[in-house]
């Protein structure tokens, strides 16, 4: 961090305003997934968070975002004259299908 210039400030213990981004994405990571699995080692739970950080980073909406994953590129989805119907949707299952993942697939 020294070599950066990034000055460390400790924030102070059992005080959740003080960290309040951290706070947040800890009690979205046990709402939405830690909460929901038994884990029952620190392997699991290291493949676990490494698989919701990934979803979370890329594919979750963020309501500041305007409902875009802060990794995700900001392509149209579809052109305007394009209805509907012509979508076609790919599901990917995460953590055994506790968390989904949803693409445009590719037409043919």
């Amino acid at each position: 961090m020294a070599s950066e210039n990034i000055k460390v400030i400790r924030t102070p213990v059992r005080a959740p305003n003080a960290n309040a981004h951290m706070e947040r994405w800890v009690g979205s990571a046990r709402r939405e997934c830690l909460d929901r699995l038994l884990i029952v080692g620190r392997r699991q739970l290291e493949h676990v968070l490494r698989i919701y950080v990934s979803h979370y980073n890329r594919q979750r909406p963020h309501r500041a975002r305007d409902l875009n994953a802060p990794d995700s590129s900001d392509r149209p989805v579809g052109q305007s004259s394009s209805s509907i119907r012509d979508f076609r949707v790919n599901r990917r299952d995460l953590l055994g299908g506790l968390i989904h993942e949803y693409d445009i697939a590719v037409a043919a």
